[in-house]
């Protein structure tokens, strides 16, 4: 299967499905000599993972009952690291990192299995390539995401090192939006949304939705900050637009993505869209007034934050009975059981994490080769 690796210097290739024996990565082009624990990578992982929620005050684990957004699905999802790690220390050979699955039951889609689910990538799979996985989907499964999840660990610990950070989080879930944003108040409730008042709202109509047997979307905001240096991306065809937007719609999930004042700039002017410069500390630090363009001009970064959003499609597994077709082209009503989540959200919080950051990382590479001085 061709398009399962992303990147030119920092290289991510994902493997593995849903209800297969493993799922991991492996990751070529990190220089040797970063600081990586298995640990480092196991706390994006436990982010992600089914079921995730907020710890208790005392550090562990909540009810699983507090977080109604997501699958009952109970996934350890302990990594291994198989190779490129030495004393905790990266080689500058390849790192492959393995996740067992453990929790796996087929049975759930056995009823299904010659059915095409709608909202799913079943028919466009059978149609490509003559024969699906039908067990949760295969390599069309979130699922495939912890690959991603453990790349963007190692990008993160080497952003980190630059002074640049990566910070995203619900602002929109089920219909309600955020209007104040508390940064402590992201980790703290399930939805990861920055506003307590709207994260219950946010779990009040989810609850409902589970109960009516539906589910919802929403939308992620993602902002880098930090040490960000003027000039990433390439000018062309490798905008860091563009491949911020390849990156993230690559998110099974994710159905759009707008940066800065996004689609709302159509409606602007000149005059108020341009963000203005004014002298800063330095002539290589100058100081915008705004910030429409998101961080990004020309395709290259301007040193500001880089913000942008994606908006979050509905779970297509729901068990209000839909029509279809099967495999012999005969029309099915079929209502799909199991353990799905009821909105994707804040399961996909790290995931845009972790791609945004795979993202930067080998940008960061590359620009080391864009200049002799």
């Amino acid at each position: 299967m061709a398009g399962s690796s992303f990147g030119t210097l920092f290289t991510v290739t994902t493997f593995g499905e849903s209800h297969g024996p493993a799922l991991g990565v492996t990751v070529d082009g990190c220089p040797a000599g970063l600081s990586l624990r298995t640990w480092d990578i196991q706390r994006e992982l436990d982010r992600r993972r089914p079921g995730a929620h907020p710890k208790a005050s005392d550090g562990s684990d909540q009810d699983p009952k507090l977080n109604p957004a997501s699958t009952s699905r109970k996934e350890a999802d302990e990594c291994e690291i198989l190779s490129g790690v030495y004393n905790d220390i990266t080689t500058g050979t390849p790192i492959t990192i393995v996740v067992r699955n453990t929790n796996q039951n087929s049975g759930d889609y056995s009823d299904i299995a010659d059915a095409f689910r709608p909202g799913h990538a079943d028919w466009g799979f059978t149609q490509k390539y003559g024969c699906r996985d039908w067990r949760g989907g295969g390599r069309a499964s979130a699922r495939e995401t912890i690959g991603r999840v453990a790349a963007g660990a190692i990008a993160k610990k080497f952003l980190a090192e630059a002074g640049i950070t990566i910070l995203a989080w619900t602002s929109e879930a089920a219909g309600i939006t955020c209007e104040e944003f508390d940064e402590a108040e992201i980790e703290r409730n399930p939805l990861r949304a920055p506003c307590p008042i709207k994260a219950q709202q946010m779990l009040d109509r989810i609850v409902a939705l589970k109960a009516a047997g539906d589910s919802c979307g929403g939308v992620i905001t993602c902002r880098v900050s930090g040490n960000i240096p003027a000039g990433l991306g390439e000018p062309v065809f490798d905008k860091l637009d563009a491949l911020l937007a390849h990156a993230v719609l690559s998110i099974g999930a994710v159905k759009g993505i707008e940066f800065g004042s996004g689609f709302e700039s159509a409606r602007m002017t000149g005059s108020t869209w341009n963000d203005q410069m004014r002298n800063g500390t330095s002539a290589d630090k100058p100081v915008f007034v705004t910030n429409h363009a998101g961080g990004i001009i020309g395709g290259l970064s301007s040193g500001q934050d880089i913000l942008f959003r994606a908006a979050i499609k509905p779970i297509p597994s729901i068990s209000i009975p839909q029509h279809t077709i099967d495999t012999k082209g005969v029309e099915r009503t079929i209502a799909i059981s199991g353990r799905h989540d009821v909105c994707a959200c804040p399961r996909v919080v790290p995931v845009i994490e972790a791609m945004t950051a795979i993202t930067l990382m080998d940008l960061l590479l590359r620009n080391r080769a864009s200049r002799i001085y």
